[in-house]
């Protein structure tokens, strides 16, 4: 596959991730009504039943490998087309630091994203087999007569580990610098790129890399601080 084609793959699958971002953080942000997790499981609930929402899923899985894939392999030959390192090139002048460091940024991702999956996204699957904890009855709510795995509770045990709540930290502190770099250039890729309209995406892009990860983030932190019970 050629470069520009590697690139479009980048900017479709960023577009799409950055659409998940929005829904992600929409549902999980509804802990803050602190009505002790009545309005976000129902959403969480909602979001694990509906066929639609399922199908999406896997589309997200598969746009989510692509990406990652493809910011490796461009990663990779940046790094192999510039034979004079950038110590010798004025890396400063020339680009900013997280254009500068996708990979390390997306490898901190990537490992932030497994161990996410791992605390929340398996045991509201597959139940309580390879989830923190084995189920026990009060980490059970019951919608339609079915009983499913209660995500607030959850997050409730997770994020009582203060390591686990700096991983958290430090993982959406990448997103924000990966976004930070990654929005506009999702634009940039098919050729939205105009002096009128450019500020203004750069200004949204700053906005949604600042205001997203800092709400993921208050999450883990609110709960270890008793602020969210």
């Amino acid at each position: 596959m050629s470069s520009i084609g590697k690139k479009i793959i980048m900017g479709l699958t960023g577009f799409f991730l950055i659409s998940f971002l929005i829904v992600h953080c929409s549902i999980n942000s509804m802990i803050f009504f602190n009505d002790g997790g009545e309005t976000f499981n129902h959403w969480a609930h909602f979001m694990g039943s509906n066929l639609i929402i399922r199908i999406m899923e896997i589309g997200l899985f598969v746009g989510l490998l692509l990406h990652i894939i493809q910011g490796f392999v461009l990663w990779g030959q940046n790094v192999k087309a510039r034979p004079v390192k950038y110590a010798m090139n004025n890396a400063k002048s020339n680009s900013t630091w997280y254009s500068r460091s996708m990979g390390l940024l997306g490898t901190l991702i990537l490992i932030f994203l497994i161990i996410h999956l791992y605390h929340f996204w398996t045991p509201s699957r597959f139940g309580g087999m390879w989830g923190v904890h084995e189920l026990q009855p009060t980490t059970l709510n019951t919608y339609d007569n079915q009983q499913v795995h209660n995500l607030y509770l959850e997050m409730q045990v997770v994020f009582q580990s203060l390591w686990v709540v700096i991983i958290y930290v430090l993982g959406v502190f990448s997103l924000a610098w990966h976004l930070m770099h990654g929005f506009q250039s999702a634009f940039q890729t098919f050729g939205i790129n105009h002096k009128r309209y450019t500020p203004i995406i750069k200004g949204v892009g700053v906005g949604f890399s600042i205001i997203v990860p800092l709400i993921f983030a208050l999450m883990p932190v609110s709960i270890y601080i008793g602020w969210i019970s």
